[in-house]
């Protein structure tokens, strides 16, 4: 009976301010990461493109070393969403809707009305409900260090998502990993 019970069932109420995680959104302007794509039995290397734009959207390209693009997404200021390009063999709606989310992740803008804190012995949750799950934003207990964001279903994390080495606000190391099948994405920030 133990595997139905809750990962999460052990938080307890936290207090504190839940903007403190604004504080780990990427500072991306113009990021080049060295990428390696895992997807089922496919792997996908290249380069990872952060653009901040005049406008203040963010888009995001994902291209081999020879310029072959893979995909070209844009998330303008308020969150929503574009697809400027997707290979035509990934071009299906459950894979747009995975890097979609994992993306929004990266760039943490969550909307934090509905969110509230939690805690156990070792870490502080923000927590934000999502229609399927929550998304979790740990940090170390005084807000301090982003120690990982997980997106759950009620019971246990689907996608566990590590920034690491943050530089002038951007982090060096992006980790995205999906708990239910294999699809993973790693990501080296490239110095120009």
């Amino acid at each position: 009976m133990t595997g139905c019970r809750s990962v999460y069932r052990g938080l307890q109420p936290g207090t504190g301010d839940v903007e403190c995680i604004r504080k780990f959104s990427p500072q991306f302007n113009s990021t080049l990461y060295s990428t390696q794509v895992n997807v089922l039995k496919r792997h996908l290397s290249g380069l990872l493109f952060f653009k901040q734009m005049p406008d203040s959207s963010t888009r995001i390209v994902f291209a081999n070393e020879m310029g072959f693009k893979f995909f070209d997404f844009e998330f303008d200021r308020k969150g929503n969403f574009t697809k400027h390009y997707l290979l035509p063999k990934m071009d299906k709606k459950a894979v747009v809707k995975t890097l979609r989310q994992d993306f929004e992740l990266v760039l943490l803008r969550p909307d934090l009305r509905p969110a509230h804190t939690a805690t156990d012995s070792h870490y502080r949750y923000t927590v934000i409900p999502t229609a399927k799950g929550n998304n979790y934003y740990i940090t170390d207990p005084d807000c301090t260090q982003l120690e990982r964001i997980e997106k759950s279903s009620e019971r246990k994390p689907a996608v566990i998502v590590w920034m690491r080495h943050y530089t002038n606000g951007v982090p060096d190391t992006i980790r995205i990993v999906h708990q239910h099948f294999r699809f993973n994405i790693s990501l080296e920030r490239v110095e120009k």
